[in-house]
């Protein structure tokens, strides 16, 4: 998709900014002061800065300061559009904002109870997707709108700055990858085979795009079963697999959680019933059980990537013997094998976390050093650092809109909370790739 498809598209600021203004606004000083430093910026000097040097150094921006930058001039506006920056953004690689991002979403169960009234993701009419971006860093809420996604599509994935998005038909699944920060759509090619809800695993880097589909083969039109698994690949160097059958899933396996995580070559994905961790290795093309630490006795658990390691967090309720309940985090060894408990949550902030949980279960989501715990049917989340080991309560989101206020608190019946780590990215030069393989969305412009 090209670039300048967005030029004269004004609804492409994803983000809700709060700006105020003193009341001598208006006038122009050639000097300002650096409140952290104390010292005194030349106008005459900033003013004048080539302009290669200029975009540097916005290049570096934040996403949030980098669109409320693009309400300073027309220059600023269209370097989201411009091939010289991008390219320099591209060549730079500035730090990686880490963020998470939240959907209103609805059960699996809802799905298949309303599909004869032909409910869907969007019922009330609108067909508009939104999301919630929560900044660990800076503790904020931003609202994101996804309008060019379509109606019958559900979000299931986020790497490398694309979310992805899923056709809630069964049968051959259809999967659309967008850039919510430009707008862009890209559709991958059907899977090969039919299926109702599976667990799906994303993972894109500037070079490749690796999707993992594992799970819910329709065997028949009202019955289906976790059988297979299949894959696509894409990448710079020319090498295409789509959606290639990979090997069969273990016995007697049970994906319900819908998603998987990647960390180093390897997709993971819950399995239930009892619970274990399974694990496809991509260029060996095998799967394999890992048997989940303290499994008889976990609660709630979930999966997450964290600087490159599989993390577990879960809450474990030994009620027979004499250990207290807590919540914990363990870390997968290289061996694939070993866990080793790297956290555990103080035992008063749990106490008052079984309260606000009340049993009806949470969800875990991670990004680098944070950790996002969030109640099920409740307006409450909370945010764990772990370099600093600190807890925190993490303020409702203001743009949800649910009975009680919090991202967290649902909508209307049936309806949860699904999160997925979000790296913000003002390009996705791969999705050109796609190109070769499937024609544009026609829902994107």
């Amino acid at each position: 998709m090209e670039t300048n498809m967005f030029i004269n598209n004004p609804s492409a600021l994803p983000f809700s900014y709060t700006f105020t203004s003193s009341s001598n606004s208006s006038t122009t000083t050639s000097t300002t002061t650096d409140s952290s430093s104390g010292q005194w910026m030349d106008g005459r000097i900033w003013s004048k800065l080539p302009p290669p040097l200029l975009d540097r150094i916005i290049a570096f921006l934040p996403p949030p300061a980098f669109f409320r930058s693009r309400c300073v001039c027309k220059r600023f506006y269209g370097l989201l559009f411009s091939n010289t920056f991008l390219e320099i953004y591209l060549q730079l690689l500035p730090p990686r904002h880490n963020c998470f991002l939240f959907f209103k979403h609805k059960t699996l169960k809802s799905y298949i109870y309303k599909r004869g009234g032909g409910g869907g993701a969007n019922d009330d009419g609108s067909n508009k997707a939104e999301g919630f971006l929560f900044d660990p860093n800076e503790i904020r809420w931003y609202r994101l709108s996804f309008p060019y996604i379509p109606s019958g599509f559900y979000p299931s994935g986020s790497s490398g700055g694309l979310v992805s998005w899923v056709s809630e038909d069964a049968g051959l699944k259809t999967i659309l990858l967008c850039n919510p920060l430009v707008g862009s759509v890209s559709q991958l090619p059907p899977m090969s085979r039919p299926r109702l809800f599976p667990s799906i695993g994303l993972s894109v880097t500037p070079t490749s795009i690796d999707v993992t589909v594992a799970g819910d083969d329709l065997i028949s039109p009202y019955a289906v079963k976790n059988l297979s698994s299949e894959s696509f690949h894409v990448d710079a160097g020319g090498f295409f697999s789509l959606w290639a059958m990979a090997s069969s899933l273990p016995r007697l396996c049970s994906l319900e959680s819908g998603k998987m995580v990647y960390v180093q070559g390897k997709f993971y994905c819950m399995n239930y019933s009892p619970f274990s961790v399974l694990c496809y290795e991509v260029t060996g093309n095998s799967w394999i059980k890992i048997q989940a630490p303290m499994r008889r006795f976990l609660r709630s658990p979930s999966l997450l990537e964290s600087k490159g390691r599989l993390v577990l967090v879960a809450a474990v309720e030994k009620s027979k013997l004499n250990v207290p309940k807590s919540l914990r985090l363990w870390s997968l060894q290289q061996d694939n094998a070993t866990w080793v408990e790297i956290e555990r949550m103080p035992q008063p902030l749990y106490t008052q976390f079984a309260v606000e949980e009340g049993g009806k279960g949470f969800e875990c989501v991670g990004n680098q050093e944070f950790v996002m715990i969030v109640l099920r049917r409740a307006s409450l989340q909370l945010l764990f650092d772990m370099v600093r080991k600190s807890w925190l309560w993490v303020p409702p989101c203001p743009y949800s809109g649910g009975r009680s206020g919090g991202v967290g608190s649902g909508g209307s019946e049936g309806e949860v909370l699904q999160g997925f780590a979000y790296d913000p990215v003002l390009t996705t030069p791969v999705v050109s790739l796609l190109d070769q393989l499937a024609l544009p969305f026609p829902g994107a412009c």
